[in-house]
């Protein structure tokens, strides 16, 4: 759309970082107890890490920081958190966008009792909008367990394509597990209003 005055730019600037339900903003200090309890959780460390291990909380904090600190031009991280509340719900991450590919790494946290009613649908579609719209992406990846089902439906909804599967390429419970690459590209990509 092209912007005919300020007032155009401003409405822009006021729905970049609001979704329908969630909030993007930076990372506050309050936000760790919760990112370092959700990521350390190992029901829910299954579906994200490639290994399950308690990690302490010092060296979890310093990761969260690290990535919300977007200290290279192709990477940012937000907590993100309920439009109404503001309660913190989970963390979204892009990385490792470079020139001239223009490509970047999705990654998401929603915490374990906001899982399921929309919130990462929400941050999902507002970080990869952010990701085409500000920082001139023309794709964005993820990576995703091939059981995580849950998590390969909203990448769907949100308008990723499936683009293959990495065989055998994580370990849990004693066996190897597929990978399944999906990708949104900023051609298809339809913002929402």
């Amino acid at each position: 759309m092209t912007w005919s005055g300020v007032d155009d730019a401003q409405r822009y600037g006021s729905t970049v970082l609001e979704g329908e339900r969630v909030r993007l903003r930076a990372l506050e200090d309050d936000d760790l107890p919760d990112l370092i309890r959700w990521w350390r959780d190992p029901e829910w460390a299954v579906l994200q890490q490639l290994i399950v291990r308690p990690r302490p909380a010092e060296s979890v904090g310093e990761m969260f920081r690290g990535w919300s600190r977007g200290e290279r031009s192709g990477e940012v991280g937000f907590s993100v958190v309920d439009r109404a509340s503001d309660e913190l719900l989970g963390h979204v991450t892009l990385f490792g966008a470079e020139l001239p590919t223009r490509a970047a790494t999705l990654a998401v946290m929603i915490g374990s009792e906001h899982v399921g009613v929309g919130h990462g649908t929400d941050a999902v579609r507002l970080l990869t909008g952010y990701g085409f719209r500000e920082m001139g992406l023309n794709r964005i990846e993820v990576r995703v367990h091939a059981f995580n089902d849950r998590a390969r439906a909203v990448y769907r909804r949100v308008g990723y394509q499936e683009e293959g599967v990495r065989r055998d390429a994580t370990f849990h419970d004693g066996r190897f597990h597929d990978e399944v690459v999906m990708s949104a590209l900023a051609r298809e990509w339809v913002p929402q209003p």
